[in-house]
Order: C-alpha cells, then sequence, then structure tokens
C-alpha cells in the first residue's frame, strides 16, 4: 500500500483569523476528506496520516472524528500542550482513540528554538512512550541542535524530521542543513519525512530539490525516510500528482517499497 504519511484537512471558520491567511488564495478554504479522495485514488494512495496543524486539543478531537468515518484516514498525529501540567492526562485520554499515532508541537512557530531541550516534557513524553505515539518535530534549522538533545535523552521515542527541517532551497542554502542532519540521522530513533521541500523551492526549478532528495535518503537510508505529501499545502508551488511523481523518479526503484509506504507503516504502527 502506498501511504501519504503527511496531509491536512481544516474548516476555516475553525481557524479565528489564523494560518493560512486570505493572500494564500490556493489554500484559503475548507479541505476534507472528499476533496482529497480524487488526489489519491488518481495516485494510488490506499491511506493517509492525518497531522494537525493547529496547536489545539479541539482540532485534534475533529480530525480523530473525521478519522472514524474515513477508511482512507489509518492515522492521526495531534497536538497537546507538553509542557501543560496536566498534559499525561490529556494525552492518555486522547490515546483512547485506537487512530491517533502521534503527537506534534508546533516548534517552528515557538520563538524559543530551545524550548524542546526542557526536562519539563518527561511526564509527557513518559505517557507517549507508554501509549506507542511517536513524536513528529516540526522544525527549521535553528531548532535542530535542540530536538538532537531530546531525541539522544529519549531513544525510546520515535521521531521524524517533518519536511526535511525545511531547509532553504529557493535561497541555495545547503551546507548548514547538511551538517544539522547528519547529527541527527546517527540516532536510531529519528527518521525524515520527505515533504514540504517543494513549497520551500517555490519558484527554482524542479532539479533544485534533488539534492535535498537525496541527501535525506544518503543521511537517514531508505528504512527511516517516509514519503508525504504535506497537501493541500503543496498547492501553492505544485500538485499532489506531481509531488508524488517528482520522488518516485529521485527515491531508486529499490527503495519505493519502504519509502513510499512501509516505513510508515512501521513507525506509526498502522
Amino acid at each position: 500500500m502506498i501511504i501519504d504519511a503527511h496531509q491536512h484537512f481544516w474548516l476555516m471558520k475553525d481557524r479565528k483569523g489564523g494560518w493560512p491567511p486570505p493572500e494564500l488564495a490556493a489554500i484559503h478554504r475548507d479541505f476534507l476528506p472528499a476533496d482529497l479522495a480524487p488526489e489519491i485514488q488518481a495516485t494510488g494512495v490506499g491511506g493517509t496520516i492525518l497531522v494537525q496543524s493547529m496547536p489545539s486539543v479541539e482540532d485534534t478531537r475533529f480530525m480523530l472524528g473525521l478519522a472514524e468515518k474515513s477508511e482512507p484516514i489509518l492515522g492521526v498525529v495531534g497536538w497537546v500542550d507538553m509542557k501543560a501540567a496536566d498534559a499525561p492526562v490529556v494525552i492518555a485520554d486522547l490515546a483512547k482513540a485506537p487512530k491517533l499515532k502521534g503527537l506534534r508541537p508546533m516548534l517552528q512557530d515557538i520563538a524559543d528554538p530551545d524550548w524542546i531541550d526542557d526536562p519539563a516534557l518527561e511526564p509527557a513524553v513518559e505517557v507517549m512512550m507508554a501509549h506507542h505515539l511517536v513524536f513528529d518535530a516540526l522544525v527549521l534549522e535553528p531548532h535542530l541542535s535542540a530536538l538532537h538533545a531530546f531525541a539522544r535523552r529519549h531513544p525510546g521515542l520515535p521521531v521524524v524530521i517533518d519536511h526535511g527541517a525545511k531547509p532553504r532551497i529557493a535561497a541555495g542554502h545547503y551546507r548548514d542543513w547538511r551538517h544539522a542532519m547528519l547529527r541527527l540521522c546517527e540516532l536510531d530513533n529519528v527518521c525524515c519525512k520527505l515533504s514540504g521541500l517543494l513549497t520551500e523551492a517555490a519558484g527554482q526549478k524542479p532539479e533544485a530539490l534533488r539534492p535535498y532528495i537525496e541527501t535525506i535518503l544518503e543521511l537517514f537510508g531508505a528504512d527511516r525516510v517516509i514519503w508525504g505529501s504535506d497537501w493541500p499545502v503543496v498547492n501553492l508551488a505544485g500538485n499532489y500528482a506531481g509531488w508524488i511523481a517528482q520522488c518516485r523518479a529521485i527515491v531508486p526503484q529499490a527503495d519505493h517499497d519502504a519509502v513510499f509506504g512501509g516505513n510508515a507503516q512501521r513507525f506509526y504502527r498502522l
């Protein structure tokens, strides 16, 4: 089965003027399972991981509700304030839903790049591991040092770097990003998503992405790279079918089963 390990749904009425803003017209509207259905049917995708896009427990419950009714949603990555005093209780309650597979604090939007490197997260992490949940890391390059410390402190917690840590492809930024990713790939519990890169390369020729995709494959190996569409955000720079085709053309054929499905199935315990 081909699995899209990173996609979103949202209702604009619930976002209260938050992201995405009106100027991002391609994604400034509601997106629900019926909108994604033609995309996954056309590309042969058999299931998806629905990922949070708001720092809200209510939004997580909304996604879990969609997952109960939509067979292609194989799992949900939600949000909890992991430093809140009641975080362990909230996580345990959400984990009663069988399709909850992980949690994602929105680290890229937190002013302190070292927020994740904090013992205050310990109680939440312990409950995550007890319920076999994974940690999706929405990070930029400045967060990678603290993420390394966090992942090293919790070797039993599976961690996946979303969107390859959003390298600044459009600006040609590569060396420092690769160095930071090299440290993270040395940790066995860390994987990397092949997602979101098309948006970071907006305005560049398709060839601009190849060094980044090939570096992710080189550093993490085919058994720790997981493909995702980042739909509907991918529509800002291209389209669903084009992104999966571009990745399939770069990922060696021998690794397709792992990168485009098998790794997601194992990592998220689908």
